[in-house]
């Protein structure tokens, strides 16, 4: 082992020790002793083969003895020990600006964040900005430090890619040589993160030259991978991938059809034409052994000539669109004319930005007819939860809202806490205040499967619960969703009448729509949830809409596009039925 590596190893032992919360002194002397190897000037490997190692200041028996282990065997128990009693992800949390060793330490013990996120989305909720020794200031900076740090990662959220592509998408339109232009991709069919961006553009053959240069010197673009006659690809300053592709106008829908994807749906699409004595691909429709392809003027007539019904980019997934489409039986999308109002709405009582009034008006301003407040509970003292008597404050205020807004309407709702044991963080008689509760995990992620199913579904079946809340706890790129059976979940959910949600912030999107698909054939009813902590985050339920339609919910399965007296009774429903 060289001596760069033993200095990073040392340093990385200092570290672990501060987060651990061990002596200070103990801690700094491997940072002093890395420092005195990093810039020694003598063989190390000497020195140890000399026994000289005590000669370096700040290097006593313990130490000496490590570092003649290092040198020697190219390992180190202790550090090897030391770092698997600390998650990794608090590690990476130090490259992080702004965050050292005793800030990692706190936010893992305040807040239990083992990964960066965690870390992000505890950011995006305000949950540092409270903490001793941070502060919003603090709270920014490290947000900026973590985008910096994404910006070469392989996938992105959904709002990046949206936004990287609807510029460049612009950029591109304004070239007269565009005649028409589309997203495709995975983007397109709306997944929940995205590798790339798939840029596509119907151009004349003598335009493509032009095109081209006028794409790879976008802005934006920080390196060209690919420069061709009909396709290039760049790597944006976001660190986002993007591939332009151009065709004759002739050929769009077919291509628009094969880059949208997936993979999967494309397949079963070529052996559906196959069996028709069709071939299927970018270029065209072609019967068999014809170099003229059916001429198609859009997807629909793609679909059409094959026998189906247009299938929405959302379900182009293989998960039995195609059939459904041969039937006539694909379902009418929701969409986001049929939204009616919002919950899970956080405010200014626990962990949001912005007050009960501010958000019902910003709600107002979206076209909303009413808003479900969902502060925490008291379990969640780290997110500020409300006492009771909090509780009884925050009514009073609704009530005078709903006087003031009229006819727009405030609902008085709460996320409570699911406890380990599946009991609820408030006695029914508070929950009975409510005109809706939504349930939900913040806690005990590591329970084994058997006990996690149990604890929510034990929750689940509590009369005066009407929602599960971001049911699998995932935090997308940056922790994995708790173990749950959700097959029995969702069973649960069915049998006792309960709603679902799709968490609509970016960083969730869970219920994840392959469960989703599920549910909907089960018949159980979600709701399209911003969990907003902020104005802003009120526009992430387009995020969460993208989700259900991908998820196949028409309008009459989303609860969301109930009205006031239809949602009171539905939740009266509920409660009679248990």
């Amino acid at each position: 082992m060289d001596k760069k590596e033993i200095v990073k190893i040392l340093e990385e032992i200092g570290r672990l020790l501060e987060i651990k919360g061990e002596n200070p002194f103990k801690a700094r002397a491997y940072y002093n002793a890395a420092r005195r190897i990093e810039v020694l000037q003598e063989d190390l490997t000497r020195l140890v083969e000399e026994g000289r190692l005590k000669e370096l200041k700040g290097v006593g028996d313990a130490l000496a003895q490590k570092i003649e282990t290092l040198v020697k065997t190219g390992r180190l128990p202790y550090y090897e020990e030391l770092k698997a009693s600390v998650p990794q992800g608090l590690l990476e949390m130090l490259k992080i600006p702004g965050m050292g060793p005793k800030k990692v330490k706190t936010v893992y013990e305040k807040l239990e964040i083992t990964t960066i996120g965690e870390l992000e989305y505890a950011c995006h909720e305000n949950r540092l900005r409270d903490l001793p020794g941070f502060g919003l200031k603090t709270q920014q900076k490290i947000l900026k430090g973590i985008e910096l740090r994404k910006k070469y990662t392989e996938r992105f959220h959904l709002p990046v890619a949206l936004e990287e592509a609807a510029k460049i998408k612009r950029y591109m339109e304004a070239h007269p040589a565009a005649q028409k232009i589309e997203i495709a991709g995975s983007l397109r069919r709306r997944k929940e993160t995205i590798k790339d961006i798939d840029l596509l553009i119907a151009c004349r053959q003598q335009d493509r030259e032009a095109l081209v240069k006028h794409f790879v010197s976008y802005s934006e673009v920080d390196a060209i991978t690919n420069q061709g006659h009909t396709k290039a690809s760049v790597v944006l300053k976001s660190g986002l991938a993007c591939d332009l592709r151009l065709v004759e106008e002739g050929q769009f829908p077919f291509a628009l059809q094969y880059f949208t994807g997936s993979a999967a749906h494309n397949t079963a699409l070529r052996h559906r034409a196959r069996v028709q004595k069709l071939t299927l691909n970018e270029y065209g429709l072609f019967p068999e052994n014809a170099e003229q392809s059916i001429p198609c003027a859009s997807e629909s007539d793609v679909y059409r000539h094959l026998g189906l019904a247009f299938i929405p980019p959302e379900l182009r997934e293989d998960f039995g669109e195609i059939e459904a489409a041969e039937k006539g039986a694909l379902p009418q999308l929701i969409e986001k004319k049929d939204l009616k109002g919002l919950f899970h709405v956080h405010t200014t009582y626990s962990d949001g930005a912005s007050s009960i009034e501010e958000m019902a008006r910003r709600a107002m301003e979206l076209g909303f007819d009413y808003i479900g407040i969902c502060d925490h509970s008291k379990a969640a003292y780290y997110a500020n939860g409300l006492s009771e008597e909090r509780i009884k404050m925050q009514h009073q205020e609704i009530e005078r809202l709903n006087e003031m807004l009229d006819p727009f309407v405030i609902l008085k709702g709460i996320e409570v806490d699911i406890l380990p044991d599946g009991t609820l963080d408030y006695s029914d008689d508070v929950l009975e205040t409510f005109d809706f509760v939504i349930a939900s995990v913040h806690s005990s992620f590591n329970l084994e499967e058997e006990a996690m199913t149990e604890r929510i579904c034990r929750a689940l079946r509590h009369p005066l619960v009407n929602m599960l809340g971001h049911p699998t706890g995932r935090l997308l790129l940056g922790r994995e969703p708790y173990a749950v059976n959700m097959d029995k979940v969702l069973e649960v959910a069915a049998r006792f009448n309960k709603v679902i949600e799709i968490n609509a912030n970016p960083y969730r999107l869970d219920l994840d729509w392959r469960q989703g698909i599920k549910a909907a054939k089960m018949g159980i009813k979600v709701a399209v949830n911003p969990d907003a902590h902020s104005l802003d985050g009120l526009n992430d339920f387009e995020y969460g809409l993208a989700i259900a339609r991908k998820s196949w919910f028409t309008a009459s399965e989303v609860l969301n596009s109930y009205s006031v007296e239809k949602l009171k009774s539905f939740f009266k429903a509920q409660q009679n039925a248990m």
